[in-house]
């Protein structure tokens, strides 16, 4: 039962202190190494490297598109703006981004510490639990993956919330439950995946916090709960509405499918905690291929688990608090409704198995409370248990150092996953190994055709080579796959546009602002082909001027080639005084950055433009 004393002995104080900084150290000790990692090609673009609104760092525009906009099919405002944060301060520079995660982490270990100890009293059983979530090996992929930042963030307004509640179930007030419910919202703006945090509190409600005295104190429990489950309706709300154009999803999957999938998941996630080998990035969803002997299994363990936590559940209630905690956390993410091809994932692992965790640590506290001189057991036991984890997190993260290194690694263990193909093919690409690259794509796609990236990726290759109607067909299909694929889709409208396919040029434009109206490359070029297609029927010089307005915004006014377009479309809309102004700031602005083609095009343009003439055929 919660403790009602403020006042720490110094000896406690002091043993927490220790415990906190070690639980720091252990962290860096396996995690730090990422400091020197890269960048890799899975998301890792997508949350920082090619998007403008978080690399140009923290801006209040910037912020505004966080909470206004979906960010890679998610909605979560606060995880964009610590990368915008990160932008800002570091640049983009990976060993920082990677410091960051480690960071957060780190905090995330000591938070779930502090919050246990002040749950149960228990100082080193709650040591030992956070301990195993700071360095197990199934945490590597939310540590060690930059846009996973959203895991260690939200990680640790988790455990603020649950120390929050602590606090607040010592001490009733309302300025406690406003911060707690704060804490929980900055959670939920992070990941969603703490949809589940009120029922949590539930459960720690039963134990340790023994509030549960009568059967009426369920609701009322409940009911004090209220205003953090419309938190969480709120967030789901968000949740379903930003993920309506992820990549790929299973819900097209017979129920039964989902289902067997998600109940082999809880099993393997349980197994992965004893024996975490074969960790990787992605595990395909098995779609209905799982044999019968692995869902039998499967059931039969997590009915027996059940079973047991339910009977023992007054003698020792930590069992049935910290199973249902993890069967309860998974939720949003076992499968069951999902957005995504994976079955499961290692980072979906990273609150929920803490339930494991406090189950086990409580289960060894009760089982050796008899014993003489137990610490000579249970200090080394502990101890050899921490440094095994520890040696396998740190083999595991050495894996996410790089691109190529990450896949290579996941081909090793997985040949035939046609993601690792793909991540690996890009790297080849950019280092300049095409045909390498068009094997691994081309492979990738004959395992799944659906593979989005792979159809991009060959699709960007052949363009490279020239090959204009093969790679047209290829970004076609990844555009099928992905719609809301930006880059994909300004590629395939630029390829049109060198084919004289003007008419589909100026769709797929169009197609590309309806997805991302703020994507400045979009308009700056529909703006150009408007003004100047040589098909008079299809220009539109009074759009024109308004995309190439809008485009010259988003540039802040400094971008010659924009103010190219913008002159052109002013032209074209019969302005052209405005027309000259923009050439002639487009022109100074090219001389003074070295771009003398440009230039060179301004002054031409001008002269036109002084004839009153439009730049068209």
């Amino acid at each position: 039962m919660l403790s009602r004393k403020n006042n720490l002995p110094a000896t406690t104080k002091r043993n927490t202190l220790i415990v906190s900084v070690a639980l720091l150290a252990l962290v860096w000790g396996v995690f730090g190494q990422t400091c020197s990692h890269q960048f890799i090609n899975y998301d890792d673009p997508l949350y920082v490297l090619q998007n403008p609104h978080i690399n140009r760092g923290l801006s209040w525009p910037g912020v505004g598109w966080a909470f206004t906009h979906v960010h890679s099919q998610n909605w979560h405002p606060l995880t964009s703006i610590s990368h915008m944060l990160d932008c800002q301060i570091f640049g983009v520079q990976p060993g920082w981004h990677h410091f960051v995660n480690v960071l957060l982490h780190g905090v995330a270990a000591v938070l779930l510490f502090v919050a246990l100890r002040r749950l149960s009293g228990s100082l080193w059983a709650s040591a030992f639990v956070a301990a195993i979530f700071a360095i197990h090996p199934l945490r590597v992929e939310s540590v060690a993956w930059i846009s996973e930042r959203k895991d260690v963030l939200s990680g640790a307004f988790f455990m603020l919330t649950i120390w929050a509640y602590a606090g607040y179930v010592r001490a009733p007030s309302v300025a406690r439950y406003l911060t707690m419910s704060i804490l929980l919202a900055c959670g939920l703006m992070s990941k969603p995946m703490l949809v589940t945090t009120p029922v949590v509190l539930l459960l720690l409600d039963y134990w340790p916090l023994d509030r549960l005295r009568a059967r009426s104190t369920w609701t009322k429990l409940a009911i004090e709960k209220i205003p953090l489950f419309a938190l969480v309706v709120a967030s789901c709300v968000a949740t379903l509405l930003a993920q309506n154009f992820a990549l790929g999803s299973t819900e097209h999957l017979p129920l039964s499918w989902r289902i067997n999938n998600a109940v082999v998941s809880y099993f393997d996630y349980i197994v992965q905690m004893f024996w975490p080998q074969n960790l990787i990035p992605f595990y395909l969803h098995p779609e209905g291929r799982l044999p019968l002997w692995r869902i039998t299994l499967a059931t039969a363990v997590l009915i027996f688990i059940s079973a047991v936590a339910f009977i023992r559940r007054r003698k020792n209630p930590y069992l049935i608090v910290g199973w249902l905690w993890y069967l309860i956390m998974l939720v949003p993410v076992i499968g069951l409704i999902q957005v995504g091809l994976q079955g499961r994932a290692d980072r979906y692992t990273y609150l929920p198995q803490i339930g494991l965790y406090l189950a086990l640590a409580w289960v060894v506290r009760d089982l050796t409370t008899g014993w003489r001189r137990r610490e000579i057991v249970l200090i080394p036991a502990a101890t050899l248990v921490i440094s095994t984890l520890s040696i396998l997190s740190w083999r595991q993260t050495a894996h996410w150092r790089d691109t190529e290194s990450l896949w290579n690694y996941t081909l090793s263990v997985t040949p035939n996953s046609d993601i690792a193909h793909t991540g690996l093919a890009g790297i080849l690409f950019v280092q300049g190994k095409v045909d390498e690259a068009i094997e691994h794509y081309r492979r990738a796609i004959e395992m799944r055709p659906g593979n989005s990236g792979a159809q991009h990726g060959l699709a960007s290759i052949l363009a490279q080579q020239r090959k204009v109607d093969e790679a047209i067909e290829h970004w076609k299909i990844a555009l099928e796959i992905l719609p809301d694929d930006i880059e994909a889709s300004n590629a395939l409208a630029l390829m049109y546009f060198h084919r004289g396919d003007y008419a589909d040029a100026i769709a797929q434009w169009k197609n590309t602002l309806r997805y991302e109206p703020e994507d400045g490359d979009a308009a700056n070029n529909l703006a150009w082909v408007l003004a100047t297609c040589p098909q008079a029927e299809l220009r539109d010089g009074k759009q024109a001027v308004a995309l190439a307005e809008q485009a010259n915004r988003f540039a802040n006014d400094t971008n010659p080639v924009v103010l190219r377009t913008l002159a052109v479309a002013y032209a074209e809309n019969h302005q052209f005084d405005a027309a000259i102004a923009a050439a002639e700031r487009g022109a100074q602005l090219a001389q003074a950055t070295g771009q003398e083609s440009v230039a060179t095009d301004l002054r031409r343009y001008i002269d036109i433009f002084k004839q009153r003439q439009t730049s068209a055929p």
